[in-house]
């Protein structure tokens, strides 16, 4: 990717549910905190998605394309990678997509796609482990330090490097849903703002896998 500074890093935001960490990065646009970036899209695979909503609330394309919609996951495959395309993203932001990033979109966004996961990666990821589920497994297993981690997206699931990392204090008396809040308020909506902020800016960091 050429030298960004003094323009809009385009991103498109990829979601199934109801879009917190898009609204985080909404208002970090809006009030500045991420500086040089536009969303230009937001798919979501869910209809019923909320984050297409808070999309068009703020004049955002907002679109679903969902597998139930296609005979065959090839099809499905293939629109989403043209619906990605037609935004013309220069970053691919996935966020509680419940969609594995098919192999197309991953060869021609190789570097340029990132996920924000409600752990302390390795921890607590990989197949099966998202939303509450994370937060629950997190307690049972007892540890006293949690987090939320920027990575970027390769063809696994939570495997590929890890961009950003913050970490969360497991309190005594922490539910599962006590934890996920504390986790999105204290790590992901600050996190994934400056992980878009420093490739907008070209930021330490912000030259890695593509962005130079």
């Amino acid at each position: 990717m050429s030298d960004l500074k003094g323009e809009n890093l385009k991103v498109v935001v990829l979601v199934s549910g109801g879009g917190t960490n898009l609204q985080a990065v909404i208002d970090g646009i809006e009030n500045g905190t991420i500086r040089n970036t536009k969303i230009t899209g937001v798919i979501s695979n869910n209809r019923n998605a909320f984050a297409l909503e808070r999309a068009r609330k703020h004049g955002i394309s907002a679109v679903c394309i969902s597998p139930k919609d296609f005979v065959d996951r090839e099809d499905f495959h293939q629109k989403l990678y043209e619906q990605i395309v037609l935004m013309e993203p220069d970053l691919i932001v996935t966020s509680g997509f419940l969609v594995k990033v098919p192999d197309v979109v991953l060869a021609k966004y190789e570097g340029k796609i990132i996920n924000i996961h409600p752990s302390l990666i390795p921890s607590f990821c990989g197949v099966g482990y998202y939303g509450l589920t994370v937060h629950e497994k997190a307690l049972e297993r007892g540890v006293k330090i949690t987090g939320a981690t920027v990575h970027f997206v390769d063809g696994g699931v939570d495997t590929g490097p890890i961009f950003l990392q913050k970490a969360v204090e497991v309190l005594p008396d922490d539910t599962p849903e006590i934890l996920q809040k504390r986790v999105m308020e204290q790590a992901e909506w600050v996190i994934l703002p400056q992980a878009i902020d420093m490739m907008a800016t070209n930021r330490p960091f912000g030259t890695l896998r593509g962005f130079s």
